[in-house]
C-alpha cells in the first residue's frame, strides 16, 4: 500500500471516529427539533407585524390595517409617500447627522475605552463608575440643561445642535473599554519593543483586532440616530433640517390617518436600516460575543 492512500485511509477513519464521538442521542436530537421549531416559531411572531405594515403598504388608500390581501399590488403609496415627505432631503439629513454623530462617538469611545482598559492612573475606576452611570440617565432629563448650551452657543436650528449633544456616548466607551481588555497585552509590548509610540500600538495593532467591536458600535449609533425623534423636534424648527423622523412623523394626522400611506412611509424609513444591519450582521454579532464583563 502506498504511503499517501494509507495517510488517506487514515484520515478518513479518524473522521469516522469523531462522527462516531459527537453523535447526537435520540433524546439529544429530539430536543434539537423542539429548538429548532421554537425558534422559527419565535420568528414568525417577530416578522408578523413587519409583515402586516409591508402587505398593508400595497393596499388602497382607504383601506385600513388588517384588511384584506390586495388584488394588485401598487407602488403607488410609496410613490405618494416619498414626495410627501420629501423623503430625498430627509435622507440626506439624517444621514449626514447619523455619520457625523457615529464617527465621533467611535473616536471619542476609542480613545477614552483604550485609556480605561490600558492606562493606569489614579482615579481610573472612579472615571469607568461615572461612564456607567451616564447610562441610566434618560436623555431627556438633560434637555433642558443641553438646550441652554446650545442656545448661549448659537446651534439652535444647525446640524451642530443635532450632532454635539450625543458626539459621546458612555456605552460605546464601555463597549470598546471591555473589547480592548481581552486583546493581549503581550502584543502591544511587542509593537513597543519594536519602536512602536502608544498611538502608533492604539493605531496599528488595537483598532484591526478592534474591528467587531467598533462595527457593532457604527451599528448601534447609526441606528440611534437615524431613529431619533427627540433632538430633531426639540432643537430644531426649520424645514430644511428636518430628518427621516421628522418626516414620518408627518404622516400622523389628528383625526384621519391613511394607514397605506402612512406604512409606505414607515417601509422606506425603516428600509436603509435592515439593509445596514443584514450588511454587518456577522461581524455586529461577533462584537457582542466578544465583549464580556471584565475587571
Amino acid at each position: 500500500m502506498s504511503p499517501a492512500r494509507a495517510q488517506s485511509e487514515r484520515f478518513a477513519a479518524n473522521l469516522a471516529a469523531e462522527r462516531t464521538a459527537i453523535a447526537l442521542t435520540p433524546l439529544e436530537r429530539r430536543l434539537g427539533w423542539l429548538n429548532s421549531v421554537l425558534l422559527v416559531i419565535g420568528a414568525g411572531i417577530v416578522l408578523l407585524p413587519l409583515a402586516v405594515v409591508v402587505v398593508t403598504s400595497f393596499l388602497p388608500s382607504e383601506a385600513g390595517v388588517g384588511d384584506n390581501l390586495p388584488q394588485q399590488w401598487t407602488w403607488a403609496n410609496y410613490q405618494a409617500a416619498w414626495t410627501r415627505g420629501n423623503f430625498l432631503l430627509a435622507f440626506l439629513n439624517s444621514t449626514l447627522v447619523a455619520l457625523a454623530v457615529t464617527f465621533l462617538q467611535l473616536v471619542t469611545s476609542a480613545l477614552a475605552g483604550y485609556a480605561l482598559a490600558r492606562l493606569r492612573f489614579k482615579g481610573r475606576q472612579a472615571i469607568l463608575l461615572l461612564v456607567l452611570v451616564t447610562l441610566v440617565i434618560p436623555f431627556q432629563l438633560l434637555v433642558i440643561p443641553i438646550f441652554l448650551v446650545l442656545k448661549a452657543g448659537h446651534l439652535i436650528n444647525t446640524y451642530g445642535a443635532l450632532i454635539l449633544p450625543t458626539a459621546v456616548n458612555g456605552f460605546g466607551i464601555f463597549l470598546l473599554r471591555q473589547f480592548f481588555q481581552t486583546i493581549p497585552v503581550e502584543l502591544e509590548e511587542a509593537a513597543t519593543l519594536d519602536g512602536a509610540t502608544r498611538w502608533q500600538v492604539l493605531w496599528r495593532v488595537i483598532l484591526p483586532l478592534a474591528r467587531p467591536a467598533l462595527v457593532t458600535l457604527f451599528l448601534f449609533s447609526f441606528i440611534g440616530e437615524w431613529n431619533d425623534l427627540f433632538k430633531p423636534l426639540v432643537f430644531t424648527t426649520r424645514p430644511e433640517l428636518r430628518t427621516v423622523q421628522l418626516a414620518l412623523a408627518e404622516f400622523q394626522e389628528q383625526f384621519t390617518n391613511s394607514w397605506s400611506l402612512m406604512m409606505a412611509a414607515v417601509v422606506i424609513a425603516t428600509l436603509p436600516i435592515v439593509l445596514l444591519f443584514l450588511l454587518w450582521q456577522r461581524q455586529f454579532i461577533r462584537g457582542i460575543a466578544a465583549t464580556g464583563i471584565k475587571n
